[in-house]
């Protein structure tokens, strides 16, 4: 019973310790196929692109998603596709002019080519960082200070250019550059001040003498403009008051036009009444003698009428006899 019993132990404990051994060999096995698993499977994001290397070489460029790679034996590399930005440390440039004045920069890139952009170049923030400062000291230097100054845009374009040039090879398209500031040192920034305000100072001055001049001849043309007006307005009261003397001479005139033409017409029909009353009457000499004395009587009656009496009664007379004889043959 005894050996029996002992036998058994030995036999439990040799399970326990062969079912400990699977349990470890497991637990490494799955371990392995963990660390394995991790090695192997590799996520490329929407904005990244994968470089795959097997064996130290360039395999393939990959797409993003979920990719699975030999561990051990090939790796992943994922390169950044989003644009970046570059800032170019201040630098002293010297102007044509020969100003030395500071300058700071911008520069926006993105890759367009994963694999030249990890073979082509080694550092590619340092490599952008001294091409862009090299080529500011190139552009700035051919421009006066002036120039640089009011033509940043000129400056932006022509080092976009030459960068885009140059990082081409490194799978690298530069979007733009940007020019923060240049700042010239402090005695030619005191010299622009003054000059400024001097050239303020003067347009001002400027702008003050034409508006005066604007003003003076603005007056200038209103009195002008008055005058004319008031020229004007004697003119054509002149003119109406012409016409209107015009219209009441000639209105004159004609009242008096008709007047004596009535008064004609009535003379002319007084004597043609008295001619025929003559002839109807009959008249002697005696009376129409009488008859002469009559009217210069009345003739002499004016204050302002002076009468001239013939030398010889007696010829007056007899010629007013022919006269009576002469109006009775014409009545026969």
């Amino acid at each position: 019973m005894l050996v029996r019993f002992g036998r058994t132990s030995t036999t439990n404990r040799n399970e326990i310790n062969n079912m400990a051994a699977a349990v470890i060999v497991l637990v490494v096995i799955a371990f392995v196929l963990f660390v394995f698993a991790a090695a192997a499977i590799k996520i490329v994001r929407p904005f990244q692109r994968g470089i795959i290397e097997q064996l130290g070489r360039y395999k393939t460029t990959t797409d993003p998603g979920l990719k699975i790679i030999i561990p051990v034996i090939q790796s992943l590399i994922r390169v950044d596709m989003r644009e970046q930005v570059v800032d170019v440390p201040p630098q002293e440039v010297i102007t044509r002019d020969n100003v030395t004045v500071t300058v700071d920069a911008v520069i926006y890139y993105e890759p367009t080519d994963a694999q030249r952009l990890v073979y082509n170049v080694a550092n590619f923030l340092m490599a952008i960082t001294k091409l862009a400062q090299t080529n500011l000291r190139n552009v700035i230097g051919e421009m006066s200070l002036d120039q640089a100054l009011t033509s940043r845009d000129n400056v932006n374009v022509s080092l976009r250019e030459v960068l885009d040039d140059a990082t081409d090879k490194w799978g690298v398209r530069v979007v733009r550059v940007e020019i923060q500031r240049i700042d010239p040192p402090g005695d030619v920034m005191a010299a622009m001040h003054q000059q400024m305000k001097a050239e303020r100072t003067r347009r001002a001055v400027v702008l003050e003498a034409d508006g005066v001049r604007e003003a003076s001849i603005t007056r200038a043309e209103g009195e002008k403009q008055a005058v004319i007006l008031a020229s004007e307005a004697i003119k054509q009261q002149a003119i109406l008051e012409a016409e209107g003397e015009a219209q009441a001479i000639q209105a004159v005139a004609d009242a008096e036009r008709y007047r004596q033409l009535t008064v004609a017409e009535g003379e002319a029909e007084a004597v043609l009444k008295v001619y025929s009353a003559i002839h109807e009457g009959d008249p002697t000499p005696d009376l129409i003698a009488i008859k002469y004395l009559e009217a210069l009587g009345e003739i002499a009656d004016g204050q302002a009428t002076k009468i001239f009496l013939p030398a010889e009664l007696s010829s007056t007379m007899g010629s007013l006899g022919a006269i009576a004889e002469l109006f009775k043959g014409d009545e026969a």
